[in-house]
């Protein structure tokens, strides 16, 4: 009543500056700025100043006053009932006892860049205003002892919306939080209201008379006169000295009673500093502190009132941690008392934070699947299901034997799967679900479990072997290695069919769609070779796909050409009819021709099956000509042997020998066969004689007839033979003499050079001319114009040359011992060779001859030559 303004700090240090003269009746603390807002009188009447006080700037250690006029709506005056600021600082609202509303526009700090306006004007007078921002639309509330209304500040013309037909006293209203949507709060003597700005909100019946209403931080405050108090009119709270108030504090989101106390003659609740301050008429100011919120919760907990303290942690921001262990004590709480589907909803609540092993023991004790496999399922919705879990609620689901649950889990949509579908695989088989086990294999595509479930559990091999075809190249390829026999022994003709499929170009049946993408346009084979286990027991299957094969590749492995070989030679040694037989052994013979078997293989096979044409055919591909006539004498046939003799003796020249030796042991009378021979060994020289009648002296049926016109042809032969060889060396001895008695003559004896005529040009010689031993006779300018030495006739040269040539080779080659030995042992005629070899002078042996024995006379022409003999083969040597 002094005109003052009190000021408070934090450490409850109070300073006071003179505001007004007489009396200051309001005051408004913006909270985001220190701006404060007063109002008061300086004379007497009714006259109020509305004054704009700056805290941080200093006028003589006072607050600066930035804004002073007066509280007039009109002309005519009035008291000021109640007063808002909004904390923009454009808006500033008063209201008025005679039921008016000014409005301030503008920057309310300052008098000419603001605006002053008569918003509202009424009977009733003013007793609460509030101003609501949200996003970028601003509304004023106006609450009056009758009714209480809204206008949208942000649209021109303030369009006014009437909320209600009944008021409120004055202190009675305020503005709740944005955790209430912003609402405009009248405290009723029967119940308070909440409103938007177009509609009243909710109401909460609180009986007796309101005297103060106050929001702060999700709670309402509540100041109630005592029932047995007289009430009294609008404007006076003044009680008498025995009145009780009752202070309580609701917290209207969780429907609880924070705080409730009396106290004596309550002015004003003041929310500062994170507590609340309490102003009394005596002076007296008392302070409420709220608990931490585990405190809160301690309590709640030791009430057993869970629930409450769900809803407290969710309006105070508690972090999934907390709520976490709330929920689980909440359903210890419940389990305890036996309420076994209450627990398991709030244990639910906490999958994510809670050791689900903690709540699987304790249902598991129970007893109570339905509870589990509730708690299970949530688990598995959560993505948060190990195999473990998956396991156990597919037991679950087994052990109850709720299919409809069972196929509402595993039918479950590609992005709704929550589980490892091996291990729902693995589980359904085992409990003997194999449907559902096939259906869920084959919807998520794993092709091993489900071919495993079809082929070894339910025997079903068709679909096994259709659901193959389906996979794509790689998958089909390896599932058919791993159950191609079980397959091929239950359904040998699918199988076959499949496996032709897939070693050509296979293509996924049911697969039209992907005519156009690359793995269409590949070329998937597989290698065939590699199937033909799979067909041990089905030997008809496998000749079938074997020739298949190889129509359709001729390339195919050799493996696959060496086992249809095998298969062909089988048939044909079982085959009992001759015609049929004949075509066997044709197609067997085609095979072999093929040129696609290994020959050691094919060999073999046919040795093994006593396959006479295509071991005969083996043996000539391989030039195996001994083995060609030995086969033909293990079977005693002779016309053969003497045959293959004609056939490969000129490849083989030992063959007629072995044939003799052949026929040589044997008993029987074969000298037809052994005459054939030798007329051969005769005609081309094959075998000594000696050795032809060692030979047959083994055979007590070859008599002397049989060898008797070979013998007497070869010594004829033989004997023609040496008169020849004599006669030639007649001859060579008469040209030596000849030649020696001419070398003796033109050493001894002069020589006339009787020609005319030069042997060059055949021009008339004249001088000078060039005369040679040899008789022939040059011009001087032609021998010198075409010899190519001065002491060699050019005429004899060339022919000279070639017998020098000749005995140069044959020195070269006279100590090539390895050579020799090699034509040696490859010659028929080894005397030849050998005569050959001393001719060349190879088994000469070097005597150094000095003088010549008295009593033998030798030409010098001997000697000399004998003596050149010897430097040559000493210089070779």
């Amino acid at each position: 009543m002094d005109g003052k303004i009190w000021l408070m700090t934090r450490s409850l240090q109070l300073t006071c500056f003179q505001a007004y003269k007489l009396r200051v009746t309001h005051l408004y603390q913006l909270k985001q700025h220190s701006i404060l807002v007063s109002v008061g009188q300086d004379e007497q009447g009714i006259n109020p100043l509305v004054k704009v006080w700056n805290l941080d700037k200093r006028d003589s250690g006072n607050p600066l006053c930035t804004r002073i006029f007066p509280a007039i709506p009109g002309n005519k005056p009035t008291e000021v009932s109640c007063l808002s600021v909004h904390e923009n600082l454009n808006f500033m609202a008063i209201g008025f006892t005679d039921g008016s509303v000014v409005l301030t526009k503008g920057d309310i700090t300052r008098d000419r860049h603001s605006k002053t306006l008569t918003l509202h004007e009424g009977s009733s007078p003013i007793t609460g205003l509030a101003f609501r921002q949200v996003a970028k639309v601003t509304h004023l509330f106006v609450a009056t002892l009758e009714k209480v209304h809204c206008y949208t500040l942000s649209i021109k013309e303030y369009p006014k919306v009437e909320l209600d037909t009944h008021g409120c006293a004055l202190c009675c209203s305020s503005l709740a939080d944005p955790s209430q949507d912003s609402q405009f709060i009248v405290a009723g003597d029967e119940c308070v209201y909440l409103y938007q700005p177009d509609e009243r909100g909710p109401c909460f019946a609180f009986d007796g008379h309101k005297l103060l209403a106050h929001w702060h931080r999700g709670y309402l405050f509540l100041l109630i006169r005592d029932a047995k108090s007289p009430k009294t009119g609008f404007g006076s709270r003044e009680s008498s000295p025995s009145d009780k108030q009752l202070l309580t504090i609701y917290d209207l989101d969780n429907k609880f009673i924070a705080y409730s106390a009396s106290f004596d003659d309550v002015i004003d609740i003041v929310a500062e500093w994170g507590s609340f301050y309490i102003l009394t008429r005596d002076g007296k100011m008392f302070v409420l502190q709220e608990k931490d919120t585990q405190t809160k919760l301690e309590m709640l907990f030791k009430k057993n009132l869970f629930v409450m303290a769900i809803n407290l942690a969710k309006s105070q921001h508690l972090d999934s941690d907390g709520l976490s262990e709330i929920f689980r004590q909440y359903g210890d709480h419940l389990y305890l008392k036996g309420d076994h589907d209450g627990a398991i909803q709030q244990y639910i609540r906490t999958i994510g934070k809670l050791e689900p092993s903690y709540v699987i023991r304790k249902f598991l004790d129970a007893q109570r699947i339905h509870n589990l496999t509730a708690y299970l399922q949530a688990l598995h919705r959560q993505s948060l299901a190990n195999a473990d879990h998956t396991t156990l609620l597919l037991n679950c689901y087994t052990k109850l034997k709720d299919s409809s649950k069972l196929e509402e889990f595993i039918k479950s949509s590609e992005s709704e799967v929550h589980f490892d579908v091996e291990i729902a695989i693995k589980v359904l088989r085992q409990a003997a679900y194999h449907r559902h086990a096939v259906f869920l294999a084959e919807k998520h595509m794993h092709h091993e479990w489900y071919l495993k479930i079809q082929l070894e559990d339910l025997k079903n091999y068709h679909e096994g072997l259709r659901y193959i075809g389906r996979l794509p190249f790689e998958q089909a390829e390896s599932t058919m290695k791993h159950y191609g026999k079980t397959l091929m022994h239950h359904v040998p003709e699918g199988t076959t069919l499949l496996l032709k499929g897939l070693c050509t170009n296979y293509r996924p049946s049911g697969d039209g769609g992907e005519k156009d993408s690359p793995e269409r346009s590949r070329v998937n084979k597989a290698n065939s070779e590699e199937f033909i286990p799979i067909f041990a027991n089905n030997p008809r299957e496998l000749k079938a796909f074997l020739e298949h094969m190889i129509e359709v590749d001729p390339r195919s492995p050799q493996g696959v050409y060496d086992t249809l070989l095998e298969l062909r030679l089988q048939d044909w040694a079982h085959e009992q009819d001759p015609e049929r037989k004949k075509v066997l052994q044709g197609e067997a013979v085609s095979l072999l021709r093929s040129d696609n078997t290994v020959f050691d293989k094919a060999l073999v096979l046919c040795q093994m099956h006593n396959f006479k044409e295509g071991v005969l055919y083996l043996y000539e591909k391989g030039k195996l000509y001994q083995q060609i006539m030995h086969y033909h004498m293990q079977n005693e046939e002779y016309g053969k042997v003497v045959e293959a003799c004609k056939r490969y003796g000129d490849q083989e020249g030992c063959l007629w020998e072995q044939a003799l030796g052949y026929f040589a042991r044997k008993e029987e009378d074969c000298k037809a066969y052994i005459s054939e021979v030798l007329h051969h060994i005769d005609q081309n020289n094959l075998m000594p004689p000696l050795l032809v009648v060692q030979t047959l002296a083994h055979n007590s049926t070859a008599t002397l007839s049989v060898i008797k016109d070979y013998l007497i042809n070869k010594l004829q032969r033989e004997s023609q033979q040496i008169e020849d060889d004599e006669r030639k060396i007649s001859q060579y001895r008469e040209e030596t003499s000849h030649l020696r008695a001419e070398i003796q003559e033109l050493k001894t004896s002069a020589k006339i050079f009787q020609k005319t005529k030069c042997n060059m040009c055949n021009s008339p010689l004249e001088l000078p001319s060039v005369h040679f031993l040899c008789s022939h006779s040059f011009h001087q300018h032609c021998f010198e114009s075409y010899a190519e030495s001065e002491a060699e006739c050019p005429t004899c040269t060339p022919e000279n040359r070639k017998v020098m040539d000749m005995l140069r080779a044959q020195d070269q080659k006279r100590d090539l011992h390895d050579h020799f030995s090699r034509q040696l042992r490859s010659s028929n005629d080894g005397f030849s060779v050998v005569a050959d070899y001393f001719g060349r002078g190879v088994f000469n042996k070097l005597t150094l001859v000095t003088d010549l024995p008295g009593n033998k006379t030798v030409g010098n022409l001997e000697v000399n030559l004998q003596r050149d003999l010897l430097i040559h083969t000493k210089r070779t040597c």
